[in-house]
C-alpha cells in the first residue's frame, strides 16, 4: 500500500514539474548552451558565426579597453548596491517599527515603480536631468547655478537612475526579514543595559542579515548587466558590459566575442555570489 502511495506521489510530482522543466530547458538551458558554443566560434565578416574552438574570444576580453568597461560595470553595480542598502535599510526599518499604522500603504508606495516599465522610468530621468529639466530649473531658481549644468550623460546620472530602479529590490527583502523580528529581543537588550545603538548592532542587524544578503544579490546581479539605463543616462561616457554585449550582437556583428563576454559576465556574477554566500554562511539566507 505504501509503495503504491509513494509511486503515485512520485508520478504526480513528476507531472507537476514537467512543464517547468520543459520551459527552463527550452528558454534557459538550450539558449545558454548556444551562447557557450558561440563563444568558441569565429564571427564571419558580414554577421553570422562559424562554430569551432577559438579561445581567442576570451583572450580578447583582457584588452585594456574591455577590462576597463568590465571593472567600471562591477564598480557601478557594487556602488549601486551599497547606496540601495544605505537608503533601503532605514526605510524598511521605519516601515516595520515606526510606521505600523501606515505599513501597508508604505509598502505599496515602494512597489509603485514596478507598475511601469524600466524603459519609461529611465526616460523619466532623462526629462528630470536634461538641460531644461526639473533639476536644472530648480538649481537656477535657487540661485545655485546661472544656467543649465551637465547633469545627464555622467556616471552620477547612471547611479541615480539605477538606484531609483533597483531600490525596491533591496527594501522588500529587508522588510520581510525585519517583519519577522521579535521585538521582545530589543526589550531584553535594553533591560540588560545595552543602548539603542548597541542593541541594533548586536541584535537587530545580525538577525536582519538574510534580508541584507538577498537584497544585495537582487540589486547587484541586474545592475552589473544593465544596459538600458547606462545607454539613456550615461551615453558614450558610461559604457557598461551590458552595452558592450549589445553592441557586439547588434552593431559590430561579432557574435562570438559578444557570447564570450556574456559567459564571462555570468561566471563573474556567479562567482561573486558564491563567495559572498560562503563568507556569510548559507544559514543566513533562511527566512527570506
Amino acid at each position: 500500500m505504501r509503495e503504491r502511495v509513494a509511486k503515485g506521489w512520485s508520478a504526480g510530482l513528476a507531472a507537476l514539474l514537467a512543464p517547468v522543466t520543459l520551459w527552463l530547458g527550452a528558454f534557459f538551458l538550450i539558449p545558454l548552451l548556444f551562447i557557450v558554443a558561440f563563444s568558441f566560434g569565429t564571427s564571419e565578416v558580414y554577421g553570422g558565426i562559424t562554430l569551432g574552438f577559438n579561445p581567442g574570444n576570451y583572450l580578447k576580453v583582457f584588452d585594456p579597453l574591455y577590462l576597463k568597461i568590465i571593472v567600471r560595470s562591477l564598480g557601478i553595480a557594487a556602488l549601486t548596491t551599497l547606496i540601495c542598502f544605505l537608503l533601503g535599510y532605514p526605510l524598511a526599518y521605519f516601515i516595520v517599527f515606526k510606521g505600523r499604522r501606515w505599513r501597508n500603504a508604505l509598502v505599496l508606495l515602494v512597489m509603485v515603480p514596478f507598475w511601469t516599465s524600466l524603459l519609461i522610468r529611465a526616460y523619466a530621468w532623462v526629462v528630470i536631468l536634461g538641460g531644461n529639466g526639473i533639476a536644472n530649473k530648480t538649481l537656477q531658481f535657487l540661485g545655485i547655478t546661472d544656467g543649465p549644468v551637465n547633469l545627464i550623460f555622467t556616471p552620477e546620472a547612471v547611479l541615480m537612475g539605477m538606484t531609483y530602479s533597483y531600490l525596491p529590490f533591496m527594501v522588500l527583502p529587508l522588510y520581510a526579514a525585519l517583519e519577522k523580528f521579535d521585538v521582545r529581543l530589543k526589550e531584553a537588550g535594553k533591560d540588560l543595559g545595552a543602548s539603542r545603538w548597541q542593541t541594533f548592532l548586536r541584535v537587530t542587524f545580525p538577525l536582519s542579515l538574510p534580508g541584507v544578503i538577498a537584497g544585495s544579490i537582487l540589486v547587484f546581479i541586474p545592475s552589473a548587466g544593465e544596459f538600458v539605463i547606462p545607454d539613456l543616462l550615461g551615453g558614450s561616457q558610461t559604457v557598461m558590459t551590458g552595452n558592450l554585449i549589445q553592441n557586439q550582437f547588434l552593431q559590430s556583428r561579432d557574435w562570438a566575442f559578444g557570447s564570450a563576454l556574456s559567459v564571462l559576465l555570468a561566471v563573474l556574477l556567479l562567482g561573486a555570489i558564491m563567495f559572498y554566500i560562503r563568507r556569510v554562511g548559507t544559514d543566513k539566507l533562511e527566512g527570506v
